[in-house]
């Protein structure tokens, strides 16, 4: 396993920590803000798919191959996740913690980032042979 590969599994890990984490702080802390645990809801939603869809990216590098087109594949579309993760359920969470942040369109971009992710693993999936 690569550099990369523990790089993306410990970022996993914890992205699956924090999902659970802010699912119970919602439920909790954020009791009286439906708003505000919508955010929540939704972000760790996302935030837990997107770890589990890293460990698959890892998984799948295995077979796909590093230096194939379809292995460069996989790492576009990790690269992808994390963005994704951060921008998409970072803004979420944040909305509902500290209200809009100064930057606009984030967590549009980091859904965009998410879809092209998996268009990026439908790409890998394609330029694989055998």
């Amino acid at each position: 396993m690569g550099l990369i590969d523990r790089i993306w599994i410990v970022f996993a890990a914890l992205n699956g920590a924090v999902a659970v984490g802010t699912g119970a702080y919602a439920s909790h802390a954020l009791a009286a803000q439906p708003q505000a645990q919508e955010w929540f809801r939704i972000a760790g939603q996302y935030q837990m798919a997107h770890a589990l869809a890293l460990v698959l990216l890892v998984a799948l590098g295995g077979r796909i191959g590093g230096g194939s087109k379809g292995g460069l594949a996989l790492r576009i579309a990790g690269w992808l996740f994390v963005a994704g993760i951060l921008l998409f359920c970072g803004t979420l969470y944040a909305l509902a913690t500290v209200g809009p942040l100064p930057v606009p369109m984030t967590a549009p971009a980091g859904g965009w980032c998410l879809m092209l992710g998996w268009v990026a693993l439908a790409a890998a999936a394609l330029r694989t042979r055998g």
